[in-house]
């Protein structure tokens, strides 16, 4: 089948390849190119940089809406069916009915749960057990359309986002395979949007971390963010980024002080633990302000962190 595929990010590389391994793609279309690094230097998106090195169409518009010239590159390449994964515009009404079967989304939730942009980070945040992917029929909703496949994934107690995501990018890959080879006789079911969430985009200071909550809220907001925003918190006023940590139940090899005012230091030998609303965190690993990453025990040794000192 003649396929047109819509993605960005290196989530929607093993989706890419395995269309590819089944159906022939007739143009690929990503996010424009941006500056990156320190130099600033334009910088393609991992699924535009594939696609030129696969020698595949490529176009990369800056809007879809209204964008005449994009329609037809769509219309004259032929695709019976356009695949989205990752690819973060909105699609407009009069692109969507172009190939012959629409446009199928590969969705990383189970649907109608976490509509949005923020699927997989969400999931983990609300502390879920269980995620999957959603093989939807796109319609002119936020992930409204009809589902064609789903499948579950179990979730690891410590599973973070870098690591629940590659998971379920070679599930969606799998499953969205099954839905092209099945796709004139698979049924379209509607979603019960009685049951729906949404997972918003996440913005900086959702890694900020609330000593306040409990720990187990604390610790699922941190595997949510990892990656980007990233958890952090404040240390004398100053931005201290926490990279690895656990419940200090996790951790502990004999008894320890866990509780105390929520954000005070209670331990600082052989484990730097922060006391939460109902018990304690560990730190494992922190990047103090303008400084390389640390076991949270050099940085308590090389910054004076005593117990009973304070975090916000």
């Amino acid at each position: 089948m003649r396929v047109a595929f819509f993605g960005s990010p290196a989530f929607a590389l093993p989706v890419l390849d395995a269309v590819l391994e089944h159906h022939e793609i007739v143009l690929v279309a990503a996010q424009p190119s941006k500056p990156a690094g320190r130099g600033l230097k334009l910088t393609p998106p991992p699924i535009a940089a594939r696609a030129v090195a696969l020698g595949l169409p490529l176009v990369q518009p800056a809007k879809l809406r209204n964008n005449l010239e994009f329609e037809g590159l769509l219309r004259d390449s032929g695709a019976a069916v356009a695949i989205t994964c990752a690819y973060g515009k909105i699609l407009p009404a009069g692109l969507l009915t172009v190939p012959r079967y629409g446009f199928l989304n590969v969705h990383t939730s189970l649907l109608p749960k976490y509509r949005g942009a923020a699927p997989i980070q969400w999931a983990l945040i609300e502390g879920e057990t269980q995620t999957g992917v959603t093989i939807m029929q796109t319609d002119v909703g936020l992930d409204t359309g009809a589902i064609l496949l789903q499948d579950t994934l179990s979730i690891a107690p410590s599973e973070t986002a870098l690591e629940l995501a590659p998971r379920l990018s070679r599930m969606g890959a799998k499953l969205l395979v099954e839905a092209l080879q099945q796709i004139e006789t698979l049924p379209r079911i509607p979603q019960d949007d009685a049951l729906h969430s949404i997972a918003r985009l996440l913005e900086k200071d959702d890694g900020r971390v609330i000593w306040t909550q409990v720990t187990t809220r604390i610790y699922n907001r941190y595997r949510g963010v990892a990656g980007w925003p990233g958890s952090f918190c404040l240390h004398n006023n100053k931005i201290l980024k926490i990279h690895a940590m656990q419940p200090a139940h996790m951790g502990a090899t004999q008894p320890t002080q866990s509780s105390g005012e929520p954000g005070v230091i209670l331990e600082v030998s052989g484990a730097v633990r922060v006391a939460t609303l109902d018990g304690a965190i560990e730190l494992l690993e922190v990047q103090p302000e303008g400084k390389p990453r640390m076991t949270a025990l050099d940085w308590a040794r090389g910054y004076a962190v005593k117990q009973g000192s304070k975090l916000e």
